[in-house]
């Protein structure tokens, strides 16, 4: 089997699921952050963002890292020469940065000391999928 058609593919299946994290979270955030004076459902919403966060989103992330390193190693460490390469892993390294934002989020709603809105979760969401067509563009037409 071909070594670099492989971690592609387990690449892509590893950014997807981390995706779909990325986007979710902040909307069960949203939910949460509007749960008043319900113990049971902010405990529900807790149980919910940690597992999401802890048993899907992390071990994602940490796998796409692996496997977009080894499609890089896989086609040559010159290719990090590449402009659109490196405008992806920009990219990249921000949607990091949201995740591990999002962590802090979860952290504080686990302590009851959230201080953003629903509004701002709501906003907040766009983020990862305006950086997802981004990456994405710049993957398939490799400008530059």
């Amino acid at each position: 089997m071909n070594a670099y058609l492989t971690f592609k593919a387990l690449h892509l299946i590893a950014v997807i699921s981390w995706m779909a994290g990325l986007l979710y979270l902040p909307r069960i955030f949203v939910y949460h952050s509007e749960t008043k004076d319900n113990v049971g459902q902010d405990n529900t919403f807790k149980i919910m963002e940690r597992r999401l966060f802890f048993y899907i989103m992390n071990p994602a992330m940490i796998l796409s890292w692996i496997f977009g390193f080894l499609l890089i190693h896989s086609i040559g460490l010159q290719s990090l020469s590449d402009l659109w390469l490196q405008l992806k892993l920009i990219f990249v390294i921000i949607l990091s940065i949201y995740h591990f934002f999002l962590l802090n989020c979860l952290r504080k709603f686990e302590v009851n000391e959230n201080s953003y809105s629903p509004r701002f979760y709501r906003i907040f969401n766009e983020v990862p999928t305006i950086l997802l067509i981004i990456v994405v563009f710049l993957v398939i037409f490799k400008p530059l």
